[in-house]
């Protein structure tokens, strides 16, 4: 009897948030492409759009390596969403909404077999800078901002940070940069292992691509085997990875976050709450 190995219908044309171009050898351009201040530009669809993205891309046969960068000069940020959020402190399904989002992406990227490459080609923070670490092959412009915000914003460092960041760069530069929400240039993010290249911003595309186009042209069985089996080291952090999503979960139900919205759209240093003890 033949094997049935029909894939699901995938309608491409859901996504509002992302910009998707097919190039030769099943290569898949991903651009995170609608402005903020858009009808369909919400932080919630963005987040929801490349956590299922993921899924789509294994299940379409014809495409082979997906590479994942940002519209001009901007990877991925927050500009322009501060109102949107502050809907989420103590909102119970906006929460559990973000956090789902947060999981589909970071679980999606990891078992996903085919290679997907980002190419950071500006500001990274949030959901972006997870998607930006997570694929397995980074390029980054030696003058991007690599940002994880967590603490600035007063919740738990979530997304994918304590999964990959001890992995790539070490528990004490992990633990010095999250605690401390301190900036990384691409330059400074190669030097500690945490993106796997860095280059002039005019090439970085470009390199990403030409990377993409030889992972796509090599033995396709032999790329994902290989993936899957590499990413059992971050299979082992899946327990760290969902403890640190549910504490950044019950960030959103304290003050703090409401006091970092509001000092920024203040514009003046946040003063958080004195700790509950526990």
């Amino acid at each position: 009897m033949p094997i049935d190995d029909s894939r699901p219908t995938i309608d491409w044309g859901k996504y509002r948030t992302l910009t998707l171009e097919r190039r030769d050898n099943g290569v898949l351009l991903v651009t995170i492409a609608e402005p903020a201040g858009s009808p369909t530009a919400t932080l919630t669809r963005r987040h929801t759009e490349i956590g299922y993205l993921w899924r789509d891309f294994a299940d379409d046969a014809e495409l082979r390596v997906a590479v994942v960068t940002g519209r001009g000069d901007k990877f991925w940020t927050l500009e322009g969403y501060v109102d949107e959020m502050l809907e989420y402190p103590g909102n119970y399904g906006n929460i559990v909404h973000v956090i789902r989002a947060g999981l589909v992406n970071a679980h999606g990227m990891v078992n996903c077999d085919k290679p997907i490459i980002s190419a950071i080609n500006g500001e990274a923070m949030g959901s972006g800078l997870a998607t930006a670490l997570l694929a397995d092959i980074s390029v980054a412009a030696t003058n991007a901002r690599l940002i994880d915000g967590h603490l600035r914003e007063g919740i738990a460092a979530g997304d994918h940070s304590v999964m990959i960041w001890p992995l790539l760069c070490g528990l004490a530069k992990a633990k010095f940069y999250l605690l401390t929400s301190e900036d990384l240039t691409g330059e400074v993010a190669e030097r500690l292992g945490l993106v796997s290249l860095a280059v002039p911003a005019s090439d970085v595309l470009d390199t990403a691509l030409d990377i993409a186009h030889r992972l796509a042209t090599g033995p396709q069985h032999a790329l994902r085997w290989t993936k899957r089996t590499l990413n059992h080291w971050l299979r082992t952090a899946t327990p760290a990875f969902e403890a640190s999503i549910a504490f950044e979960a019950m960030s959103f139900f304290g003050p703090d976050l409401v006091e970092a919205l509001t000092a920024q759209t203040e514009h003046r240093p946040p003063n958080f709450a004195e700790p509950t003890p526990w």
